[in-house]
């Protein structure tokens, strides 16, 4: 077996010479790559059978030349990698950023230069993608780029935070501050794009939405980075979506038997377990944020419900139920009653 990687990496290089001017003589290019005219020639077939137009120059010399229509930097592509673009740029629509006209247009500009066996592989993938995220969620991909740079240059971030609700700092008239932040990763969640960093003026971790920041010049100092509690990025900030000061589980967690097949229960357990306890019976561990949450999405599986453990977990569905029955008296009090 020839040495394959040299060989590939000879085609690179001579793509890229061929992209360089436009006429290039036999024995130049047999001189730059430091092999022989029969070796040049050989590797214009294999760039052919690619698909990549290489004409031969007649004349004393004679040559080669990169036909018109691949005046992009050469691109090597096997299916898979072809097929993993194509999807990647047409699923660009639900990556949260608002860059879907640009990955379209990127799709057509990188198909253009492709070879016509790729080009009819990336053709087959016809991908619709449905945005899970309404309109203005998405993230400005400007401000996605100064995000990320920050984080690898080690540079506090200086910027505006738009919160679900107004800071428990603020007053009326007052100018708030910018949050003063060291950046340490940019998370996709979801769908949702997240800024995970140590906020100075809190002396805490704090995770920001992306699509909410509007980032100020210039950045402030450069910084060295702190270990992160666990050391685990992604354990780190599920664990503050469950509400989670520790390690990546729900602070509650409950175990109930159900009055409901193991296998109608299971689909809306994604991250608990359901066991089998008969035909029409079976036993769910699951957690939330808390306890009256927990409950709350026990109670939406329209079955009987006998708390097995803990204790806190009954205390909740009798609080829940509680108010449930003053939510029902409500509604059908007369109007004006007390």
């Amino acid at each position: 077996m020839g040495d394959v990687n040299g060989t590939s990496s000879r085609l690179l290089a001579l793509l890229s010479l061929l992209q360089a001017r436009r006429d290039w003589p036999g024995a130049v290019l047999a001189e730059r790559l430091d092999v022989t005219p029969r070796t040049v020639r050989r590797d214009v077939d294999r760039l052919r059978e690619l698909g990549y137009p290489v004409q031969a120059v007649k004349g004393p010399d004679g040559g080669y030349r990169l036909a018109a229509g691949a005046d992009l930097p050469p691109l090597l592509f096997d299916d898979e990698q072809a097929v993993a673009l194509a999807v990647a740029l047409q699923a660009a629509a639900t990556s949260g950023v608002a860059v879907e006209e640009a990955a379209a247009r990127a799709l057509v500009t990188v198909r253009q230069v492709m070879p016509a066996r790729l080009r009819h592989r990336i053709d087959a993938v016809q991908v619709v993608p449905v945005p899970s995220r309404p309109d203005g969620h998405e993230v400005d991909p400007t401000v996605l780029v100064a995000l990320t740079a920050a984080v690898r240059a080690r540079e506090v971030l200086r910027f505006d935070h738009r919160g679900a609700g107004a800071r428990p700092d603020a007053e009326p008239g007052r100018v708030v501050p910018p949050r003063r932040v060291e950046p340490h990763h940019v998370v996709n969640r979801a769908g949702r794009w997240y800024l995970l960093g140590w906020d100075l003026d809190r002396d805490d971790w704090r995770v920001f939405r992306c699509d909410r920041i509007t980032p100020r010049t210039p950045t402030g100092p450069r910084f060295r980075p702190r270990d992160l509690p666990g050391g685990d990025v992604a354990a780190f900030v599920n664990a503050r979506f469950r509400g989670s000061g520790g390690a990546d589980a729900w602070p509650c967690r409950g175990r109930v038997e159900l009055d409901l097949p193991a296998a109608a229960a299971a689909p809306f357990v994604p991250d608990g377990v359901v066991e089998a306890l008969g035909p029409d019976r079976c036993v769910a561990t699951l957690g939330a944020w808390s306890w009256i949450g927990l409950a709350s999405t026990l109670a939406r599986f329209d079955a009987e419900v006998h708390v097995l453990d803990p204790p806190e977990l009954a205390a909740a569905f009798g609080t829940l139920a509680d108010r449930c029955a003053r939510a029902a008296g409500a509604r059908d009090a007369p109007r004006g009653s007390a």
